[in-house]
């Protein structure tokens, strides 16, 4: 019945700091729907970012910022992904370590976005 993902929605307290974030940091592009919400493309889905103060209905029912656990799968090696946080400044909280995917085993690196969602960045073990 169903074939995949179009969009994920992502609450958080400020957009253009999260904006900044995933484009800057993770190299997303930007598609702006209006004031309270923003797509960060991501293959042929979005993350969907959406201010904690909208009235946008329907939601959640308790939209909630840094309450998101997300696997992010890397074009690049952990090692460059790994090198690029850190020229950055970004903070590897966990990694590389084994974990295990929709698919099979990944190396992945854990950090925190702006608002504390856990992003898991991933790449399949060979």
């Amino acid at each position: 019945m169903l074939s995949g993902l179009d969009h994920l929605v992502i609450t958080v307290t400020d957009i253009s700091r999260a904006v900044d974030f995933y484009t800057r940091v993770l190299g997303l592009d930007v598609r702006y729907r209006d004031r309270e919400r923003v797509d960060l493309m991501l293959g042929d889905m979005a993350l969907r970012l959406h201010w904690t103060a909208t009235d946008i209905t329907p939601r959640a029912a308790t939209p909630t910022p840094g309450s998101q656990d997300l696997c992010l799968r890397s074009r690049l090696p952990l090692d460059e992904v790994q090198r690029h946080l850190e020229a950055l400044s970004v903070e590897v909280e966990l990694g590389p370590v084994i974990r295990q995917g929709a698919t099979g085993e990944l190396d992945s690196l854990y950090l925190r976005d702006p608002d504390g969602n856990l992003l898991e960045i991933s790449r399949p073990r060979r």
